[in-house]
């Protein structure tokens, strides 16, 4: 049975890990036969987000405590995260990503990584190990890797500039479809970044499961 790391980044599109996409690879994953193991960086979020209104909420909320709300509380702190330990790694999107697991929403093409999950993403690659990045969270992957790679985030051109400028290869994808960088054995898919519901969203998400899980052979 393949293990295969899901990093989450709290709890909802706005300010944590998108829900669906979550979901869907949670469930993707278990219908292949794959284990699942799930991680959060354990630190406040940058921000709350009131989901029903859109405005900011003057509240503090821990990124792996509400992450934990996605992996029903089977979740670790994304420090104890061992490359060593797993097949393959993903990391749904959601504004999470963008913000507590990186500062690309307020830094765009100078933005900071996670050093936690860069270390492990740079870990996983150097032992030849495929990694799957989802909707915004590919734009991560140029600061975690020094070379160039293939990726998308799907049509969204301002987003798509400043993952050139910051020395990606990004490659126009429709919502059902994904990227693969085989050389690097590096998969994304754009999901809500263009997705108009749960179902186009779902599409281009199992692909990325099922190419990811056969690079794992």
């Amino acid at each position: 049975m393949k293990k295969i790391g899901v990093v989450l980044s709290g709890c909802g599109v706005y300010d944590g890990s998108e829900i669906h996409e979550s979901v869907i690879t949670l469930l993707a994953l278990a219908r292949r036969g794959a284990e699942v193991i799930c991680f959060a960086p354990d630190k406040n979020q940058v921000d709350v987000v009131n989901h029903l209104t859109g405005e900011a909420m003057p509240e503090t909320r821990n990124v792996l405590i509400e992450a934990a709300r996605i992996a029903r509380g089977d979740i670790h702190p994304l420090a104890r995260a061992n490359a060593a330990e797993l097949d393959a790694l993903i990391v749904p999107g959601g504004f999470g990503a963008a913000k507590n697991l990186s500062t690309f929403a307020a830094q765009g093409s100078e933005c900071l990584i996670d050093r936690d999950l860069s270390e492990l993403a740079q870990a996983m690659y150097s032992a030849g190990k495929p990694l799957g990045f989802i909707c915004i969270a590919p734009a991560m992957l140029p600061k975690i890797f020094d070379f160039p790679l293939r990726l998308t985030i799907g049509t969204d051109i301002d987003t798509a500039e400043v993952i050139e400028d910051m020395g990606g290869e990004h490659v126009p994808c429709p919502v059902d479809d994904i990227v693969v960088d085989e050389d690097n054995k590096i998969v994304t898919t754009p999901a809500y970044m263009l997705a108009q519901n749960i179902a186009e969203a779902a599409a281009g998400i199992e692909k990325l499961v099922d190419r990811v899980l056969v690079l794992t052979e």
